[in-house]
């Protein structure tokens, strides 16, 4: 839900999803409405007062924040302030509850008569009258001289970035008497004539009052950069200046533009460590309530309370004991001083673990793990070692940062400035959760080791490492400022670009029978390291409604049907209508991608769905298609 913090604009004006929030509007974004752009504000002005709520409970992820942004004051995973009601009673207390925002860009342009001003001017006048239709929310002008009655003020679309991750207003007087005054007036009246949308060239400013002109063009591009004021260094959903100043340059954005805001973020499988029982994963979970109580007589005294309602299914007496068990863990870890390390915390090994552990752990309501007794089917057996069942399973996802014009680094996030959530330190960060279910491969070790020995050498091997070098080159050269820049760094090897392929051509084939639609799968690839080998790939649902439960997945993993749905897929991934160029395509210098036989009529599948932005895919690792091959983990199916 968006809810603007000026106090003329109380009303909701929009909503969207807890995941939208999470990777494609949240701190620090533009949110493009209807007839208007709105910011998200920062962690300092969100508000909880007066609603109920509970913080998400995922230790690991916890921890991996408190690491991943050396603020070991988090103690909290927030779900974004929602409060029930809004249906019934769109005027109520629901109705004053939400994400807070801000009308950013502050500018405005009339579409009938093109006047441009900015919002804190008494020309615009905001109007939100329906309470049940936030999108009919929208500014309009006061006294238009086109006499049309209240014309529509829309944004203009024009905003100022830099890779350090300011934003800022376009300057549109200083840029239509180029740095100068107006000749006439301290106060020009300006217009913005738009000729065909948000293209450069088809937009003009003008000053009424001394008839200077200026093309849009001229601040785009390479060239453009000469043209536009230095950096302010603002943070405008912090609502600060950089005390500073800023030395990047600033560069022309527009509203919409998929590059004003990357999400950091993190995510975590709530499972639990492997041989636990559904008891010690419960007391993990609700960890937060549970730290508190030190004697078997607070748990007696807390015992009714609803929070505690979960735990009703075991004795005190060892509910407590398992308290005292994982209380102990903690002490021994902090003791080592590990947790206080600005380190990454590993979020792949424990799930690794509990995925190809023999004896899975009890069912609980958020983990549930099962094989078919059958087990793999004989005519697969030599592909993989292992097919489970993920009946329930739930992922958490925190948003650490963001950052501007250039996507963040997982694997060296020095490279790219990270801007800040809130003005004070946090002592949490947004997050989600959604529930689904899902299906874990392990590949035959064997096969894929004997593979991985094979085209180590290969010229497709090397193309792809050579690729990645330049990528990385070609990407940060203009910020390397040491000499121990490693090109290769968060290389992920062949055994990762294997495993990945196998799972995109499963991916797509999956979402041809399971009732899904494709947006609403995601992977995680357990490739490992050469020292610790893993050859894993689970696929599951993670959409934040009931769709993600409806055990259509899951179901595709009985021997009878995986079996069908691993040829279909083989057999799908030896042709493209592309070839013979997607067959041939290698990765190679000057190229700015990083897969080989791989497009979208084959391989690719929604951002959000690949970990890996499709990146990292080539179809001749996997089935025989070209000269070699000899380079193919799948050469056929018995």
């Amino acid at each position: 839900m968006i809810a603007p913090t000026s106090p003329s604009h109380r009303r909701r004006v929009g909503s969207v999803r807890p995941s939208h929030l999470m990777f494609t509007a949240g701190v620090g974004s533009l949110v493009d409405l209807p007839n208007f752009a709105v910011l998200v504000r920062g962690l300092d002005d969100w508000s909880y007062d007066n609603i109920e709520w509970e913080p998400l409970a995922e230790p690991r992820l916890l921890e991996a924040v408190r690491r991943t942004t050396r603020n070991h004051n988090v103690t909290q995973l927030r779900p974004a302030p929602w409060m029930d009601g809004l249906d019934t009673d769109p005027n109520g207390p629901a109705a004053r509850v939400g994400v807070p925002t801000v009308p950013f860009p502050a500018w405005l342009r009339c579409t009938a008569c093109n006047t441009l001003a900015a919002l804190d001017t008494t020309w615009w006048t905001f109007e939100n009258a329906q309470p049940r239709r936030p999108d009919l929310a929208r500014f309009f002008h006061t006294s238009c001289p086109s006499k049309r009655k209240k014309p529509l003020a829309v944004t203009a679309r024009f905003l100022l970035a830099c890779t350090d991750g300011h934003l800022d207003e376009f300057p549109y007087q200083w840029f239509v008497h180029q740095g100068a005054p107006c000749a006439e007036t301290t106060h020009p009246t300006l217009r913005m004539e738009d000729h065909g949308g948000n293209q450069g060239a088809n937009v003009s400013i003008q000053c009424t009052n001394c008839h200077a002109t200026r093309n849009m063009n001229q601040a785009t591009g390479e060239r453009g950069l000469a043209e536009l004021p230095r950096c302010r260094g603002r943070h405008p959903h912090l609502g600060t200046f950089a005390a500073t100043g800023c030395k990047e340059q600033p560069r022309l954005v527009v509203v919409g533009a998929s590059n004003q805001w990357f999400a950091r973020t993190l995510t975590a499988l709530a499972v639990p460590a492997t041989g636990q029982s559904a008891l010690a994963a419960k007391v993990e979970q609700l960890w937060d309530k549970l730290q508190k109580i030190k004697n078997p007589d607070h748990l007696d005294l807390l015992w009714d309370e609803s929070a505690y309602i979960t735990l009703h299914q075991w004795e005190q007496a060892e509910v407590y004991e398992a308290i005292a068990v994982h209380r102990a863990e903690l002490e021994a870890t902090d003791n080592g001083g590990s947790p206080q390390q600005p380190t990454a915390i590993d979020l792949l090994t424990p799930e690794w673990e509990i995925f190809t552990t023999p004896n899975p752990p009890d069912s609980t309501a958020d983990f549930t793990l099962r094989r078919d007794a059958k087990g793999v089917p004989e005519t697969l057996s030599g592909i993989f070692s292992d097919i489970a069942q993920v009946e329930r399973l739930r992922e958490v996802r925190a948003l650490t940062g963001f950052t501007r014009l250039d996507a963040p680094d997982p694997d060296e996030p020095d490279l790219v400035s990270l801007v800040e959530l809130a003005r004070d330190t946090p002592t949490w960060v947004p997050a989600s959760e959604v529930r689904g279910e899902g299906i874990f491969l392990r590949v035959s070790e064997p096969l894929l080791a004997d593979w991985h020995e094979h085209v180590a050498n290969s010229e497709p091997a090397l193309a792809h490492q050579t690729a990645y070098k330049y990528f990385r080159h070609r990407r940060y050269s203009d910020r390397i400022k040491r000499d121990d820049f490693d090109l290769m760094a968060g290389w992920p090897g062949l055994r990762y670009i294997a495993l990945h392929t196998l799972s995109h051509l499963l991916i797509r084939t999956i979402a041809l029978e399971c009732g899904y639609g494709s947006a609403s799968l995601s992977e995680r690839i357990y490739a490992g390291t050469d020292e610790d080998p893993r050859s894993g790939i689970l696929i599951y649902t993670a959409v934040p409604d009931a769709e993600g439960t409806l055990g259509g997945l899951v179901a595709l993993a009985e021997a009878h049907s995986w079996e069908r749905i691993v040829r279909r897929a083989w057999k799908d991934a030896l042709r493209c209508s592309s070839d013979p160029l997607c067959a041939e395509r290698l990765p190679h210098h000057g190229a700015d991608f990083l897969h080989g036989a791989a497009c979208h009529a084959c391989m690719f599948v929604s951002e959000t769905t690949c970990e890996r932005g499709n990146r990292f895919l080539d179809r001749r690792f996997i089935v025989p298609i070209g000269d070699d091959h000899k380079l193919a983990l799948i050469p056929g199916i018995g």
